[in-house]
Protein backbone atom coordinates (compact mmCIF):
# COMPACT_ATOMS: atom_id res chain seq x y z
CA UNK A 1 0.00 0.00 0.00
CA UNK A 2 1.23 3.21 -0.77
CA UNK A 3 0.71 5.10 2.54
CA UNK A 4 3.20 5.78 5.50
CA UNK A 5 6.23 8.28 4.77
CA UNK A 6 4.43 9.08 1.17
CA UNK A 7 1.30 10.72 2.76
CA UNK A 8 -1.71 10.67 1.03
CA UNK A 9 -1.14 9.85 -2.85
CA UNK A 10 -4.22 10.76 -5.55
CA UNK A 11 -3.22 8.63 -8.92
CA UNK A 12 -4.89 11.12 -12.08
CA UNK A 13 -4.97 9.31 -15.12
CA UNK A 14 -5.03 11.53 -18.53
CA UNK A 15 -8.07 9.22 -20.44
CA UNK A 16 -9.57 12.12 -22.84
CA UNK A 17 -6.92 11.92 -25.75
CA UNK A 18 -8.30 12.05 -29.31
CA UNK A 19 -5.73 9.89 -30.48
CA UNK A 20 -6.01 10.94 -34.43
CA UNK A 21 -2.75 9.67 -35.72
CA UNK A 22 -4.46 6.70 -35.03
CA UNK A 23 -7.40 6.89 -36.94
CA UNK A 24 -9.37 5.25 -38.30
CA UNK A 25 -8.97 2.90 -34.84
CA UNK A 26 -10.00 6.03 -33.25
CA UNK A 27 -13.08 7.02 -35.24
CA UNK A 28 -15.65 5.35 -32.45
CA UNK A 29 -13.20 5.50 -29.43
CA UNK A 30 -10.75 7.49 -27.37
CA UNK A 31 -6.98 6.43 -27.97
CA UNK A 32 -6.82 5.01 -24.22
CA UNK A 33 -9.84 2.52 -25.24
CA UNK A 34 -8.02 1.54 -28.07
CA UNK A 35 -7.79 -2.78 -27.75
CA UNK A 36 -4.12 -3.86 -27.29
CA UNK A 37 -2.59 -7.32 -27.37
CA UNK A 38 -5.52 -9.34 -27.95
CA UNK A 39 -7.91 -9.00 -24.90
CA UNK A 40 -6.74 -5.29 -23.35
CA UNK A 41 -7.18 -1.71 -24.11
CA UNK A 42 -4.25 0.56 -23.77
CA UNK A 43 -5.47 2.09 -20.78
CA UNK A 44 -5.36 -1.17 -18.77
CA UNK A 45 -1.59 -0.94 -18.65
CA UNK A 46 -1.83 3.04 -16.56
CA UNK A 47 -4.15 1.22 -14.41
CA UNK A 48 -2.21 -2.27 -13.63
CA UNK A 49 0.49 -0.16 -12.94
CA UNK A 50 -0.80 1.72 -10.60
CA UNK A 51 -2.76 -1.25 -8.65
CA UNK A 52 0.29 -3.37 -8.47
CA UNK A 53 2.62 -0.38 -6.83
CA UNK A 54 -0.43 -0.21 -4.28
CA UNK A 55 -1.76 2.85 -5.49
CA UNK A 56 -5.74 2.49 -4.85
CA UNK A 57 -7.11 6.17 -5.40
CA UNK A 58 -8.00 6.45 -8.55
CA UNK A 59 -9.69 9.18 -10.87
CA UNK A 60 -9.65 8.63 -14.87
CA UNK A 61 -10.64 11.90 -17.09
CA UNK A 62 -12.00 11.22 -19.90
CA UNK A 63 -13.43 13.26 -22.96
CA UNK A 64 -13.51 12.19 -26.19
CA UNK A 65 -15.97 9.10 -27.39
CA UNK A 66 -15.44 8.28 -24.09
CA UNK A 67 -18.36 5.41 -24.20
CA UNK A 68 -16.34 2.25 -24.55
CA UNK A 69 -13.57 3.64 -22.20
CA UNK A 70 -16.59 4.33 -19.51
CA UNK A 71 -17.55 0.56 -20.12
CA UNK A 72 -14.65 -0.68 -19.70
CA UNK A 73 -13.57 0.60 -16.79
CA UNK A 74 -17.10 -0.08 -14.89
CA UNK A 75 -17.05 -3.58 -15.63
CA UNK A 76 -13.42 -4.26 -15.26
CA UNK A 77 -11.70 -2.24 -12.69
CA UNK A 78 -14.28 -1.71 -9.78
CA UNK A 79 -13.15 -2.83 -6.46
CA UNK A 80 -15.55 -5.33 -4.82
CA UNK A 81 -17.67 -4.17 -1.42
CA UNK A 82 -15.71 -4.82 0.93
CA UNK A 83 -12.77 -2.66 -0.57
CA UNK A 84 -15.01 0.40 -1.60
CA UNK A 85 -14.22 3.53 0.64
CA UNK A 86 -13.01 6.80 0.04
CA UNK A 87 -9.07 5.10 -0.68
CA UNK A 88 -9.99 2.10 -3.05
CA UNK A 89 -11.53 3.25 -6.24
CA UNK A 90 -10.82 3.34 -9.49
CA UNK A 91 -13.35 6.21 -10.85
CA UNK A 92 -14.31 7.81 -14.72
CA UNK A 93 -14.54 11.41 -14.34
CA UNK A 94 -16.02 13.45 -17.49
CA UNK A 95 -15.17 17.06 -18.46
CA UNK A 96 -18.36 18.69 -16.21
CA UNK A 97 -17.87 22.22 -16.77
CA UNK A 98 -17.29 23.28 -13.29
CA UNK A 99 -15.45 27.30 -14.75
CA UNK A 100 -17.95 27.44 -18.01
CA UNK A 101 -18.93 25.80 -20.67
CA UNK A 102 -15.92 24.07 -21.84
CA UNK A 103 -14.37 20.92 -22.46
CA UNK A 104 -10.33 20.04 -21.39
CA UNK A 105 -8.36 22.33 -23.06
CA UNK A 106 -5.30 20.75 -22.09
CA UNK A 107 -3.79 18.01 -19.86
CA UNK A 108 -3.05 20.46 -17.38
CA UNK A 109 -6.75 22.01 -17.69
CA UNK A 110 -7.89 18.79 -17.04
CA UNK A 111 -6.11 18.47 -13.44
CA UNK A 112 -7.27 22.22 -13.15
CA UNK A 113 -10.61 21.64 -13.59
CA UNK A 114 -11.12 18.42 -11.15
CA UNK A 115 -9.29 20.51 -8.25
CA UNK A 116 -12.03 19.71 -6.03
CA UNK A 117 -11.62 15.67 -6.40
CA UNK A 118 -8.02 17.03 -5.20
CA UNK A 119 -9.36 18.38 -2.29
CA UNK A 120 -11.95 16.21 -1.32
CA UNK A 121 -9.49 13.30 -1.12
CA UNK A 122 -6.97 15.87 1.12
CA UNK A 123 -4.49 14.45 -1.08
CA UNK A 124 -0.61 14.93 0.06
CA UNK A 125 1.07 14.39 -3.41
CA UNK A 126 -0.82 13.53 -7.11
CA UNK A 127 0.82 11.22 -9.37
CA UNK A 128 -0.47 12.14 -12.95
CA UNK A 129 0.06 9.61 -15.58
CA UNK A 130 -0.59 9.29 -19.42
CA UNK A 131 -3.35 6.71 -20.36
CA UNK A 132 -1.92 6.69 -24.05
CA UNK A 133 1.02 4.49 -23.36
CA UNK A 134 1.98 0.74 -23.60
CA UNK A 135 4.26 0.81 -20.23
CA UNK A 136 5.10 -1.30 -17.54
CA UNK A 137 6.82 0.75 -14.60
CA UNK A 138 6.80 -0.06 -10.43
CA UNK A 139 5.23 3.86 -9.31
CA UNK A 140 6.16 3.33 -5.89
CA UNK A 141 9.93 3.41 -6.53
CA UNK A 142 9.47 6.62 -8.62
CA UNK A 143 7.51 7.72 -5.60
CA UNK A 144 10.42 7.11 -3.47
CA UNK A 145 12.76 8.85 -5.49
CA UNK A 146 10.32 11.88 -5.22
CA UNK A 147 10.38 11.86 -1.48
CA UNK A 148 14.10 10.91 -1.40
CA UNK A 149 14.84 13.97 -3.26
CA UNK A 150 12.66 16.26 -1.72
CA UNK A 151 11.61 17.50 -5.26
CA UNK A 152 8.80 19.78 -5.59
CA UNK A 153 7.95 17.41 -9.00
CA UNK A 154 9.14 14.77 -10.47
CA UNK A 155 8.89 13.56 -14.01
CA UNK A 156 9.63 9.68 -15.57
CA UNK A 157 12.43 10.15 -17.94
CA UNK A 158 13.24 7.49 -20.73
CA UNK A 159 16.43 7.51 -22.15
CA UNK A 160 16.33 7.49 -26.49
CA UNK A 161 18.99 7.97 -28.98
CA UNK A 162 19.38 11.89 -29.60
CA UNK A 163 18.83 11.48 -32.77
CA UNK A 164 15.05 10.28 -32.06
CA UNK A 165 14.81 12.82 -29.02
CA UNK A 166 12.98 15.82 -30.87
CA UNK A 167 9.70 14.39 -31.59
CA UNK A 168 9.18 14.75 -27.27
CA UNK A 169 9.41 16.95 -24.66
CA UNK A 170 13.82 16.74 -24.08
CA UNK A 171 14.81 16.99 -20.35
CA UNK A 172 18.01 18.59 -19.30
CA UNK A 173 19.43 17.46 -15.88
CA UNK A 174 22.41 18.29 -14.12
CA UNK A 175 24.94 15.30 -12.38
CA UNK A 176 22.34 14.96 -9.84
CA UNK A 177 19.31 14.22 -12.06
CA UNK A 178 17.97 17.84 -11.35
CA UNK A 179 16.01 19.40 -14.11
CA UNK A 180 18.00 22.37 -15.19
CA UNK A 181 15.88 23.05 -18.70
CA UNK A 182 12.57 21.72 -20.79
CA UNK A 183 12.14 22.24 -24.05
CA UNK A 184 8.64 20.65 -26.33
CA UNK A 185 10.19 18.84 -29.23
CA UNK A 186 13.89 20.64 -29.64
CA UNK A 187 15.26 20.43 -33.31
CA UNK A 188 18.57 19.83 -31.12
CA UNK A 189 17.69 17.47 -28.31
CA UNK A 190 19.88 18.37 -24.81
CA UNK A 191 21.98 15.56 -24.31
CA UNK A 192 22.72 13.58 -21.20
CA UNK A 193 25.70 14.95 -19.00
CA UNK A 194 28.45 11.70 -19.26
CA UNK A 195 26.53 10.04 -21.81
CA UNK A 196 26.81 11.67 -25.17
CA UNK A 197 24.82 10.72 -28.32
CA UNK A 198 21.80 9.93 -25.34
CA UNK A 199 19.12 12.09 -24.26
CA UNK A 200 16.12 12.54 -21.53
CA UNK A 201 13.05 12.37 -23.02
CA UNK A 202 9.34 12.65 -21.12
CA UNK A 203 7.13 10.18 -20.46
CA UNK A 204 4.37 12.22 -19.64
CA UNK A 205 4.28 10.94 -16.19
CA UNK A 206 4.25 13.27 -13.36
CA UNK A 207 4.46 13.29 -9.42
CA UNK A 208 3.25 17.15 -8.15
CA UNK A 209 3.64 18.10 -4.19
CA UNK A 210 -0.13 18.95 -4.02
CA UNK A 211 0.74 22.90 -3.71
CA UNK A 212 2.83 22.74 -6.25
CA UNK A 213 0.30 21.47 -8.51
CA UNK A 214 -2.30 23.94 -7.28
CA UNK A 215 -0.14 26.87 -7.54
CA UNK A 216 0.57 26.19 -10.89
CA UNK A 217 -1.95 25.18 -12.60
CA UNK A 218 -4.39 28.27 -10.75
CA UNK A 219 -1.66 30.81 -12.68
CA UNK A 220 -1.52 28.96 -15.74
CA UNK A 221 -5.05 28.75 -16.31
CA UNK A 222 -4.54 32.86 -16.39
CA UNK A 223 -2.25 32.88 -18.66
CA UNK A 224 -2.99 34.04 -22.06
CA UNK A 225 -1.63 32.26 -25.17
CA UNK A 226 -1.57 29.17 -22.80
CA UNK A 227 -2.03 25.81 -24.05
CA UNK A 228 -2.61 24.32 -20.93
CA UNK A 229 -0.08 21.30 -21.71
CA UNK A 230 2.03 19.85 -18.89
CA UNK A 231 4.51 19.52 -21.37
CA UNK A 232 4.98 22.81 -23.36
CA UNK A 233 3.24 25.28 -20.65
CA UNK A 234 4.03 24.03 -17.06
CA UNK A 235 7.13 22.29 -16.35
CA UNK A 236 9.37 25.14 -18.66
CA UNK A 237 8.51 27.87 -16.01
CA UNK A 238 8.49 25.70 -13.04
CA UNK A 239 12.18 24.43 -13.08
CA UNK A 240 13.64 27.65 -12.83
CA UNK A 241 12.09 28.35 -8.92
CA UNK A 242 11.27 24.47 -7.97
CA UNK A 243 12.75 21.50 -7.44
CA UNK A 244 12.25 19.15 -10.13
CA UNK A 245 13.57 16.23 -10.43
CA UNK A 246 14.13 13.60 -13.31
CA UNK A 247 13.44 9.87 -13.00
CA UNK A 248 15.69 7.63 -15.04
CA UNK A 249 12.87 4.95 -15.77
CA UNK A 250 15.72 2.63 -16.55
CA UNK A 251 16.42 2.39 -13.00
CA UNK A 252 12.87 0.52 -12.24
CA UNK A 253 12.89 -3.07 -11.21
CA UNK A 254 10.32 -4.75 -11.39
CA UNK A 255 9.42 -8.27 -9.82
CA UNK A 256 9.41 -11.70 -11.23
CA UNK A 257 13.25 -11.29 -12.87
CA UNK A 258 10.60 -8.76 -15.12
CA UNK A 259 11.57 -6.02 -17.72
CA UNK A 260 10.06 -2.82 -18.12
CA UNK A 261 8.60 -1.44 -20.80
CA UNK A 262 7.97 1.83 -22.45
CA UNK A 263 6.48 3.06 -26.01
CA UNK A 264 4.28 5.92 -27.46
CA UNK A 265 1.78 3.12 -29.60
CA UNK A 266 0.52 7.11 -30.91
CA UNK A 267 0.72 6.11 -35.03
CA UNK A 268 -0.13 3.41 -37.11
CA UNK A 269 3.59 1.83 -37.12
CA UNK A 270 4.10 2.26 -33.63
CA UNK A 271 1.17 0.56 -32.45
CA UNK A 272 1.96 -2.31 -34.85
CA UNK A 273 5.19 -2.49 -33.75
CA UNK A 274 4.35 -2.77 -30.58
CA UNK A 275 2.17 -5.85 -31.26
CA UNK A 276 5.08 -7.86 -33.45
CA UNK A 277 7.28 -6.90 -29.80
CA UNK A 278 4.75 -9.59 -28.54
CA UNK A 279 4.91 -12.04 -30.56
CA UNK A 280 8.94 -12.63 -29.75
CA UNK A 281 10.14 -15.04 -27.45
CA UNK A 282 11.38 -13.57 -25.17
CA UNK A 283 9.44 -10.69 -25.31
CA UNK A 284 10.70 -7.44 -25.02
CA UNK A 285 7.42 -6.89 -23.01
CA UNK A 286 5.67 -9.57 -21.38
CA UNK A 287 2.13 -10.48 -20.37
CA UNK A 288 3.26 -13.48 -18.00
CA UNK A 289 4.03 -12.19 -15.08
CA UNK A 290 2.09 -13.38 -12.41
CA UNK A 291 4.15 -10.81 -9.70
CA UNK A 292 3.04 -8.08 -12.37
CA UNK A 293 -0.12 -8.74 -14.12
CA UNK A 294 -1.63 -6.56 -17.14
CA UNK A 295 -5.19 -6.58 -15.42
CA UNK A 296 -8.37 -6.12 -17.61
CA UNK A 297 -12.29 -7.28 -18.14
CA UNK A 298 -12.95 -10.77 -17.67
CA UNK A 299 -15.48 -12.35 -19.75
CA UNK A 300 -17.29 -16.08 -19.69
CA UNK A 301 -16.20 -16.92 -23.05
CA UNK A 302 -14.95 -20.30 -24.37
CA UNK A 303 -11.19 -21.03 -24.75
CA UNK A 304 -9.32 -20.27 -27.75
CA UNK A 305 -9.93 -23.41 -30.60
CA UNK A 306 -7.74 -24.19 -33.81
CA UNK A 307 -8.47 -27.29 -35.97
CA UNK A 308 -7.88 -28.45 -39.56
CA UNK A 309 -11.18 -28.16 -41.48
CA UNK A 310 -12.32 -28.70 -45.39
CA UNK A 311 -9.18 -30.76 -46.40
CA UNK A 312 -7.06 -27.73 -44.96
CA UNK A 313 -3.94 -28.46 -42.62
CA UNK A 314 -4.05 -25.62 -39.52
CA UNK A 315 -0.66 -23.81 -38.85
CA UNK A 316 -0.45 -21.22 -35.87
CA UNK A 317 3.13 -20.22 -35.17
CA UNK A 318 4.31 -16.98 -32.90
CA UNK A 319 0.53 -15.79 -32.06
CA UNK A 320 -1.32 -14.46 -29.12
CA UNK A 321 -4.50 -15.55 -29.46
CA UNK A 322 -7.74 -14.32 -27.02
CA UNK A 323 -10.55 -16.28 -25.62
CA UNK A 324 -13.38 -17.29 -28.44
CA UNK A 325 -11.04 -16.61 -30.96
CA UNK A 326 -11.26 -19.78 -34.00
CA UNK A 327 -9.01 -20.91 -36.42
CA UNK A 328 -10.24 -23.25 -39.11
CA UNK A 329 -8.10 -25.13 -41.56
CA UNK A 330 -6.37 -21.70 -41.85
CA UNK A 331 -2.62 -20.49 -41.42
CA UNK A 332 -1.35 -18.22 -39.50
CA UNK A 333 1.86 -16.30 -38.18
CA UNK A 334 2.86 -13.90 -36.35
CA UNK A 335 -0.38 -12.28 -35.62
CA UNK A 336 -3.14 -11.37 -33.00
CA UNK A 337 -6.07 -12.79 -32.67
CA UNK A 338 -8.83 -10.58 -30.27
CA UNK A 339 -11.80 -12.20 -28.85
CA UNK A 340 -14.76 -13.90 -30.92
CA UNK A 341 -12.70 -13.68 -34.03
CA UNK A 342 -12.87 -15.92 -36.78
CA UNK A 343 -10.08 -17.42 -39.40
CA UNK A 344 -11.89 -19.59 -42.05
CA UNK A 345 -10.33 -22.50 -44.30
CA UNK A 346 -7.79 -21.57 -46.85
CA UNK A 347 -6.67 -18.44 -45.34
CA UNK A 348 -3.23 -17.18 -44.61
CA UNK A 349 -2.90 -14.25 -42.17
CA UNK A 350 0.71 -12.99 -41.56
CA UNK A 351 1.85 -10.05 -39.59
CA UNK A 352 -1.38 -8.61 -38.82
CA UNK A 353 -3.70 -7.81 -35.83
CA UNK A 354 -7.21 -9.66 -35.97
CA UNK A 355 -10.15 -7.60 -33.74
CA UNK A 356 -13.08 -8.75 -31.82
CA UNK A 357 -15.39 -10.27 -33.67
CA UNK A 358 -13.54 -10.25 -36.93
CA UNK A 359 -14.48 -13.11 -39.58
CA UNK A 360 -12.12 -13.31 -41.83
CA UNK A 361 -13.75 -15.70 -45.14
CA UNK A 362 -12.31 -18.30 -46.89
CA UNK A 363 -8.86 -18.55 -48.62
CA UNK A 364 -7.96 -14.79 -47.71
CA UNK A 365 -4.99 -13.46 -48.19
CA UNK A 366 -4.01 -10.46 -45.09
CA UNK A 367 -0.68 -9.66 -44.27
CA UNK A 368 0.86 -6.44 -42.72
CA UNK A 369 -3.00 -5.77 -41.65
CA UNK A 370 -4.88 -4.43 -38.95
CA UNK A 371 -8.81 -5.39 -39.36
CA UNK A 372 -10.50 -3.62 -36.60
CA UNK A 373 -13.58 -4.79 -34.22
CA UNK A 374 -16.55 -6.23 -36.34
CA UNK A 375 -15.54 -6.88 -39.56
CA UNK A 376 -16.45 -9.09 -41.96
CA UNK A 377 -13.75 -9.98 -44.75
CA UNK A 378 -15.33 -11.77 -47.81
CA UNK A 379 -14.25 -14.72 -49.05
CA UNK A 380 -11.14 -14.57 -51.56
CA UNK A 381 -10.27 -11.29 -50.45
CA UNK A 382 -6.29 -10.24 -50.52
CA UNK A 383 -5.30 -7.45 -48.64
CA UNK A 384 -1.78 -6.10 -47.93
CA UNK A 385 -0.47 -7.23 -51.28
CA UNK A 386 -0.85 -4.42 -53.77
CA UNK A 387 -0.51 -0.48 -52.35
CA UNK A 388 -2.67 0.87 -55.28
CA UNK A 389 -5.53 -1.42 -54.58
CA UNK A 390 -5.43 -1.26 -51.08
CA UNK A 391 -5.33 2.56 -51.30
CA UNK A 392 -8.36 3.04 -52.95
CA UNK A 393 -10.64 0.97 -50.59
CA UNK A 394 -8.99 1.13 -46.97
CA UNK A 395 -6.58 3.43 -45.30
CA UNK A 396 -2.86 3.03 -45.76
CA UNK A 397 -0.34 4.56 -43.21
CA UNK A 398 1.70 6.35 -45.45
CA UNK A 399 4.78 5.63 -43.05
CA UNK A 400 4.75 1.64 -42.83
CA UNK A 401 2.40 0.59 -45.48
CA UNK A 402 0.47 -0.90 -42.93
CA UNK A 403 -3.08 -1.32 -43.79
CA UNK A 404 -6.15 -0.39 -41.50
CA UNK A 405 -9.53 -1.21 -41.46
CA UNK A 406 -11.81 0.67 -39.45
CA UNK A 407 -14.75 -0.71 -38.00
CA UNK A 408 -17.85 -0.35 -39.81
CA UNK A 409 -20.85 2.20 -40.38
CA UNK A 410 -23.55 2.41 -38.21
CA UNK A 411 -25.91 0.27 -40.56
CA UNK A 412 -29.27 2.19 -39.96
CA UNK A 413 -32.51 0.29 -40.80
CA UNK A 414 -33.60 2.32 -43.02
CA UNK A 415 -32.73 4.29 -46.22
CA UNK A 416 -32.64 7.78 -45.78
CA UNK A 417 -30.89 11.02 -46.49
CA UNK A 418 -27.78 11.30 -44.40
CA UNK A 419 -26.81 15.23 -43.78
CA UNK A 420 -23.33 15.49 -45.13
CA UNK A 421 -21.93 16.76 -41.57
CA UNK A 422 -23.32 12.63 -40.48
CA UNK A 423 -22.22 10.78 -43.34
CA UNK A 424 -18.71 9.52 -42.16
CA UNK A 425 -20.37 7.82 -39.28
CA UNK A 426 -23.36 6.38 -40.98
CA UNK A 427 -24.51 4.17 -43.93
CA UNK A 428 -27.53 2.74 -45.01
CA UNK A 429 -26.12 0.18 -47.03
CA UNK A 430 -23.59 -2.60 -46.49
CA UNK A 431 -20.16 -2.65 -48.53
CA UNK A 432 -18.80 -6.24 -46.75
CA UNK A 433 -17.08 -4.42 -44.23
Amino acid sequence: MIYGKYGRVLGMVLAGGKGERLMPLTRYRAKPAVPFAAKYRIIDFALSNMVNSGLFSIYCLIQFKSQSLHQHIGKGWQFGSALRGRDFFVDVVPAQMWNGERWYEGTADAIFQNLHLITLFNADRVCIFAADHIYKMDVEQMLAFHMDNKADVTVAAYVVPSSQASQFGCIATDAAGRIVDFVEKPSVPPEIPGRPGFSYVSMGNYIFEREILEESIISDNTRKGSTHDFGRDILPLLFGGYKLMAYDFSTNVLPGNDKTYWKDVGTIQAYWEAHMDLLQHPSQLSLYNPQWPIRTVSFADPPSFTYPADQHSCSVDSCLAAESSRVLGAYIRRTVLSRGCMINPGSVVEESIIGQNVKVGRDCRLRRVIVDAHNTIPDGTSIGFDPEEDAKKYTVDKTSGIVIIGMPDIQLRKKMDIPNELSNLFSTESNGF
